[in-house]
């Protein structure tokens, strides 16, 4: 066969997307055309196959694939490959493709060495295919650990890149330590994005509307915001100061039991990736965004939309429904009717709130709960009441405070000045003492207990200090919290009565947290915290009021108050 009828094809591959835009598999086609050329052949673009960002220890790769069928089709005489290690990284997986070419009666030349036909020959290839292997293992686990040390170093360095917000300055750029760096006007964003959700109690596709709106690019300069990009950013615990290392862990490929809509039908990876528990992240400082009780606020109103997305979509029934729970369990309770069986053939207008605990079938024939189950209209009625009476008279929060033996007493700025000023006089004793100790005034038997004391004496006081800034605060909160109060019942107060039950429903949410039943009793928890300024609307209809601007409160309130609705059991409430 001449050398014009040798049909000459050339195979490359690199693992990382970022190796081809290194040019790494540049310089492999380069070095390939060249011994093409030098060998007196000429080389068809069909024939150029390219695996860029395809693992080496899998043998499903789309080029691969297809130069497999070409060869099989007497499609190729002559392969060239840079090294046995890009036709694949395990040794047997290396065979098993030569072996395949000459089978297909290919011919397989490697530029970093000859490919003969004796013992010692194949006992070459062997051993660099197992020192490709074995290289590739060492890396990954030095790769591995490296990381890992650099993490709990604090060294931002580990992080795939900086998120939303942030810019990442590099070891040189920032005095011999890379780190984070806030995006002024970004951040502010953030800030914005985490207000809506977690005060304004906004879905992340209102979020996204409003970003649209208003014309904000995403970090990759795109004017549409996607859903999964925000609840990315809800979910990053960086914004509050703690960038999160190790989230993921790799694990065997898992086969898909469905194609995936505009995906590739041969995966690049040959593996998966599992998510780590929480207390296995390594935490790596950053600046902070956010507030902490901010963000656990935002964590909750998204379990909070995920409800009412799903009760959205079945359509609620139940009045309470999703917000019911068990105090002996903390199972949910869920509304069930009674069957024609139960009701003995008589029409019965009203259902039961029921423990999940309580079903036998759920849990392998055994019951786990014992708790009684609760008439609906009974139920609903007595925390409606307790909702309106709230509403009718919001100074309830300050007298129940009160009635829990919890008042905050007066902490003027005196008595914290009073305080602080003991804590001065302390700490220069302490400073004393540490001097007349390195003047050899005093033993050593004698400096430790007395320094000792005093420090106990000064972690008392703080101690204080903080409980009185604390009461102080919560004293502030609890003022504002009713003022907001007294201000959203009297929007609603002249309706309360003739209320539609959609509005009835969407009030309940935005002022209860949750409803725990007890075998005696029933209580109703209250959202209480941070209260911002209430949006500005004129009250026609309460069908919107726990969303967008008609939110009436604002926002998810920080914490929780809870008062006794009292539900004793008896024959008329039949528990």
């Amino acid at each position: 066969m001449t050398t014009n009828q040798i049909q000459a094809a050339i195979y490359a591959r690199v693992s990382t997307e970022q190796q081809t835009e290194t040019q790494t598999v540049a310089s492999q086609l380069a070095a390939l055309r060249l011994r093409v050329a030098a060998d007196g052949l000429k080389l068809c673009e069909e024939l150029t196959f390219i695996d860029a960002g395809y693992s080496g220890a899998t043998l499903v790769r789309p080029a691969l694939e297809r130069l497999r069928d070409l060869a099989f089709a007497n499609g190729v005489d002559r392969l060239y490959v840079h090294s046995p290690d890009r036709l694949a990284r395990k040794y047997a997986y290396q065979v098993l493709l030569i072996d395949e070419m000459y089978r297909c009666g290919v011919e397989v030349i490697f530029l970093n060495r000859e490919l003969g036909q004796s013992p010692e020959d194949d006992l070459l290839l062997q051993v660099q295919g197992m020192v490709a292997e074995y290289e590739r293992a060492k890396i990954m686990e030095r790769s591995r650990r490296g990381k890992r040390h650099a993490a709990k170093s604090g060294s931002v360095n580990v992080l795939s890149c900086a998120p939303y917000g942030y810019q990442y300055v590099s070891k040189v750029d920032g005095g011999g330590q890379a780190h984070f760096e806030l995006v002024i006007e970004q951040a502010q964003i953030v800030r914005q994005i985490f207000d809506w959700v977690g005060r304004e109690r906004l879905t992340i596709g209102e979020v996204c509307r409003r970003l649209n709106a208003d014309g904000h690019l995403t970090q990759t300069g795109k004017s549409v915001w996607d859903r999964s990009t925000v609840w990315g950013m809800l979910k990053n615990p960086a914004y509050i100061g703690f960038a999160a290392f190790g989230k993921t862990q790799v694990c065997s490929r898992r086969h898909r039991l469905r194609p995936i809509r505009g995906a590739s039908a041969q995966p690049r990876r040959d593996y998966s990736t599992n998510s780590v528990d929480v207390s296995e992240w390594i935490s790596v400082p950053v600046p902070k965004i956010v507030d902490e009780n901010l963000f656990a606020a935002v964590q909750e109103q998204l379990q909070e939309n995920q409800r009412r997305s799903r009760i959205g979509q079945r359509g609620a029934r139940y009045l309470l429904q999703g917000l019911v729970t068990c105090k002996l369990c903390g199972y949910t309770y869920y509304g069930k009717a009674i069957s024609n069986k139960s009701a003995k053939s008589k029409p019965r207008d009203y259902a039961y709130y029921r423990c999940i605990g309580t079903d036998a079938y759920r849990f392998g024939g055994n019951r786990v709960c014992s708790n009684t189950q609760v008439r609906t209209d009974t139920l609903e009625a007595a925390v409606w009441q307790e909702v309106c009476s709230l509403l009718r008279n919001p100074q309830r929060l300050y007298l129940e405070y009160q009635r829990r033996g919890q008042e905050p007493t007066s902490a003027t700025q005196e008595n914290i000045k009073a305080l602080e000023s003991q804590i001065t006089k302390l700490r220069r004793g302490i400073a004393r003492l540490i001097d007349s100790y390195a003047e050899g005034l005093i033993e050593k038997n004698e400096f430790e207990p007395r320094i000792h004391k005093i420090k106990e004496r000064v972690a008392v006081i703080e101690a204080q200090v903080k409980n009185l800034n604390d009461e102080a605060t919560l004293n502030r909160e609890l003022r504002l919290i009713i003022g907001r109060l007294e201000e959203f019942s009297a929007k609603v107060i002249n309706n309360l009565e003739s209320i539609e039950w959609n509005s009835q429903r969407e009030i309940i949410r935005l002022l209860v947290k949750r409803v725990e039943v007890d075998t005696e009793q029933v209580n109703v928890v209250f959202r209480v915290g941070e209260v911002p300024d209430f949006p500005k609307f004129e009250l026609e209809s309460l069908q919107d009021c726990g969303r967008g601007n008609h939110s009436p409160l604002g926002c998810p309130l920080f914490g929780e108050f809870w008062v006794d609705s009292s539900l004793e059991a008896s024959e008329d409430t039949e528990f």
